[in-house]
């Protein structure tokens, strides 16, 4: 029973986990797009928000709860699929650390531009593009990571 309450969990923050994401990308990337200043003060706050009360605690949570189950299960850490999921999680994480960071900062310098009441500056720009590349990163990344958890090939 423990099982798999732990396996709804990690199913469940997964969800949380890629559900967050991909929403706070579109937010984000839509508020950037429109130019509209209070608009993307809104999003960056939200964004970070959301950052630090859900996917925070769900990137903590998976590689937890999923190494309980591969223990539980009798898998061995070295099963191809689990290395590659692992290797492509520690990818993810190492695109979202800088990401977390750009959006802090992009959210610092948007509540700055609607303070001061002047237009964004060249620097959020960059950062934009930072971030929707990284994101262009882990993404895929992630995606991957699914399939390889439903479908333990090899």
């Amino acid at each position: 029973m423990t099982y798999l309450i732990v396996k709804w969990l990690h199913i469940l923050s997964s969800t949380v986990l890629f559900g967050t994401g991909i929403g706070s990308a579109f937010w984000m990337f839509v508020a950037n797009r429109s130019r509209n200043l209070p608009a993307i003060v809104f999003a960056c706050r939200t964004v970070v928000l959301a950052d630090w009360l859900f996917t925070t605690p769900a990137v903590i949570f998976q590689p937890l709860s999923g190494l309980y189950m591969v223990h539980a299960a009798g898998i061995q850490l070295t099963a191809p699929w689990l290395i590659a999921a692992l290797v492509l999680y520690v990818f993810a994480g190492l695109c979202w650390l800088p990401v977390v960071w750009i959006q802090i900062e992009m959210k610092r310098l948007a509540e700055a531009a609607l303070k001061d009441d002047q237009p964004l500056p060249a620097l959020y720009w960059t950062y934009d593009r930072w971030w929707i590349g990284l994101g262009c990163l882990a993404f895929p990344a992630v995606v991957v990571i699914f399939w390889l958890m439903v479908f333990m090939p090899g």
